[in-house]
């Protein structure tokens, strides 16, 4: 037996299906049949079983993959709001919003670290700030106008077209 039921509180369900997978293999269960009981398929059960003649019980554990390394440190991050708090005007934009493009300017600009903008989102989300995305209105509306459309055209219109579906 791979693994004693006082471990199983320590050890993943990815493990338990591997160590399991080689119980069967030894029991000389066809792999076809641990495939579908277990949901893997046939060559995933080579590879353990080779892993395990290898390197025995410890080659099947599951080793957690490590991520790329941050190219911001956590200082960095700590220091962020106190730069977005000078404001977007601060850094020559052109009205005082964050969004996350700009906030990716900042950081390029104070940490010399190139990031996507969507990925500057995120770390601004992370510390707690959140980016905002402006409204775009055309300098030449009129307010009064699209107001007057909203309450008696708009409503005209969808009058109009009630009418036309029920004929």
């Amino acid at each position: 037996m791979y693994i004693d039921n006082k471990d199983l509180q320590n050890v993943s369900w990815e493990e338990i299906r591997r160590y399991r997978a080689c119980e069967l293999l030894e029991r000389h269960w066809p792999q076809k049949y641990i495939g579908e009981a277990l949901g893997v398929n046939q060559s995933t059960i080579s590879n353990w079983a080779k892993k395990l003649k290898e390197g025995g019980k410890e080659a099947l554990k599951i080793i957690p993959q490590k991520g790329p390394t941050p190219r911001l440190t956590e200082d960095q991050k700590k220091e962020l709001p106190k730069f977005l708090e000078k404001g977007a005007e601060a850094y020559g934009f052109r009205g005082n919003f964050w969004t996350q493009k700009r906030v990716a300017v900042v950081i390029e600009k104070e940490f010399g670290v190139s990031y996507h903008y969507t990925t500057a989102g995120r770390i601004v989300r992370e510390i707690g700030w959140s980016c905002q995305k402006p409204a775009l209105r055309a300098r030449q509306s009129n307010e009064e106008e699209i107001q007057d459309w909203k309450e008696h055209k708009w409503p005209e219109l969808k009058k109009n077209q009630k009418k036309k579906k029920e004929q």
